[in-house]
């Protein structure tokens, strides 16, 4: 098909120099899939490389510390993915002799692979003809083809994923699947794509509609929930603070954070929470001070948390209490990383 042949002759001319495309390693592969969903490249790369040389091997990650992997992955955002990654290396290590499912079939089974990392890693490792659907694959099929079907729909992800099928590649899906992404990432872009230069753009009706700014059609999100965090930030004798480890499934499972106190609005004063705070530190004996009056709002998905740090200074000693200089060896959100540096612990 004209359209296959097209995307990848684009793609040998202009692909980014990625480390993920010099290897058909299944590990390799996963790894940099995993990472890149709703991360983009640019961010992802370097954490890419830091688990490769951390890690080499499926083994290696399967024998680390979960608190290892997370603040390997601090940062990025959605840990789920670190701990189903985590997860999944072990169970190939254990129910897989150490090697990866070969089929798509196989590869769905595995925790954490969906459609899209199941279709990428059967194609590049193992040339399945299975196409994969992201973002920017749905950006292009349906501008091409000039289709506004939701593609968060029912009927959007199952029409897509049938498009795809019928222009993948048979005889290249490996170079195909990455070649219809990258086209997506860097040239059929979500703004000001480069339809001039386009070596599709006689035959992309999208543009031939003058329908490309509107495509592709996507349902309304989720309404956005607002949370307000206060986090009790305790030093005792300059020496030592407290840590707790977030459980449950909610957002930050594993990771740490200082105490929180989350409230239903916005506060000036924290001295209604006074015998909370006692119960925490376990003291009366304490002073406390709001850091930067300016509250910070985190978004998340679907989420906007607005946060205020509240310094809480003790001269007595801390039970549990961590030595302020480790501080840094534990996993925390990106939220709690940003206020440790500015803090200057």
């Amino acid at each position: 098909m004209k359209f296959s042949k097209e995307i990848i002759h684009w793609y040998f001319q202009n692909k980014r120099d990625l480390p993920w495309r010099k290897t058909k390693d299944p590990y390799r592969i996963w790894l940099s899939e995993i990472m890149l969903q709703q991360t983009r490249v640019a961010q992802g790369l370097p954490y890419y490389e830091k688990f490769t040389e951390a890690f080499p091997t499926v083994y290696d990650l399967a024998k680390a510390e979960e608190s290892q992997v997370l603040k390997l992955w601090q940062g990025l955002g959605y840990y789920s993915r670190a701990r189903n990654l985590h997860y999944t290396a072990k169970d190939i290590v254990e129910n897989y002799n150490g090697e990866f499912p070969g089929t798509y079939k196989d590869l769905l089974k595995l925790k954490g692979v969906g459609d899209y990392t199941a279709s990428a890693i059967a194609s590049i490792c193992f040339d399945e003809v299975a196409p994969v659907v992201d973002g920017n694959v749905y950006r292009v099929l349906s501008r091409y083809f000039d289709v506004d079907t939701p593609i968060n729909s029912t009927e959007g992800i199952k029409k897509f994923k049938e498009l795809a099928f019928e222009v993948v590649d048979h005889d290249d899906p490996a170079n195909f699947n990455q070649a219809i992404m990258e086209f997506g990432a860097v040239q059929c872009k979500p703004q000001s794509p480069y339809c001039i230069i386009c070596p599709l753009n006689e035959s992309c009706e999208g543009l031939k509609n003058q329908r490309v700014s509107m495509l592709p059609v996507k349902l309304k999100k989720t309404k956005v929930k607002n949370r307000w965090f206060n986090y009790l930030v305790v030093i005792a004798n300059e020496a030592e603070t407290f840590l707790e480890e977030r459980k449950g499934k909610g957002i930050w499972q594993g990771l740490y954070q200082f105490p929180l106190l989350e409230t239903k609005a916005s506060i000036d004063t924290i001295d209604e929470y006074q015998s909370e705070i006692e119960e925490i530190i376990k003291t009366k004996n304490f002073s406390i001070t709001q850091f930067n009056k300016k509250e910070k709002i985190h978004k998340l998905s679907h989420q906007h948390l607005h946060t205020t740090f509240w310094i809480v200074e003790t001269t007595d000693s801390l039970k549990n209490g961590i030595p302020l200089q480790e501080i840094r060896k534990y996993p925390v959100p990106i939220l709690i990383g940003n206020f440790i540096e500015e803090f200057n612990f």
